[in-house]
């Protein structure tokens, strides 16, 4: 816990959403004994992947069975500590991918993102939140996609122009995937 707590401190915040998420993370870290499994039915932290192709043009994205909406990818991390390993496993496990590229091994974005109340595998999860760290991958456009259907029925490749035509959850897109896309911006222009 003490590396995870150290990379969360040592991240540099891009905007108000993350410094306040970095600091509730910090806050779940030392209040809570059990925040990597799904015990802790309060928040838990997971991992997403912002997976796109080699020209960076595109995201790989799955349409996600709960939300019923075009998503990234990503889970919980089950005990996991190794959170860039939990968005690579996570990614395979949803796509079907083989071959995933690290762009970069730190965290890329974070986000308290609210999860409502739902039925899973025939069980009922309260609503909670996922407390999120975002990691950027890049994986080819040749790779054979597939779908994984007791959490997906689709996945595909979508323009970054297009997310907005294709994802519903509205807060999604404008507070976590247009962060991050203008993150990307930022980035490709530093270079």
């Amino acid at each position: 816990m003490k590396e995870l707590k150290e990379k969360i401190e040592n991240y540099k915040p891009y905007n108000e959403q993350e410094e306040k998420d970095k600091q509730t993370m910090l806050n779940y870290i030392n209040t809570f004994d059990d925040i990597l499994t799904r015990k802790n039915e309060f928040g838990h932290f997971t991992a997403s992947a912002w997976v796109l192709n080699n020209e960076r043009t595109k995201v790989l994205m799955i349409y996600h069975n709960i939300y019923k909406s075009w998503s990234w990818t990503g889970g919980h991390a089950d005990g996991e500590k190794d959170l860039l390993g939990t968005a690579i496993r996570e990614l395979k496990e949803e796509t079907g991918v083989k071959n995933v590229k690290v762009i970069n091994n730190d965290i890329f974005s974070l986000e308290i993102v609210c999860v409502n109340g739902h039925v899973k595998k025939g069980k009922y999860v309260s609503s909670h939140v996922h407390l999120n760290l975002t990691y950027l991958l890049e994986v080819d456009e040749k790779e054979t996609l597939h779908i994984k259907e007791d959490e997906n029925s689709g996945v595909k490749w979508v323009s970054i122009e297009e997310l907005e035509k294709v994802v519903n959850e509205n807060w999604m897109l404008e507070n976590v995937y247009n962060k991050i896309n203008s993150k990307l911006f930022l980035l490709g222009n530093k270079n």
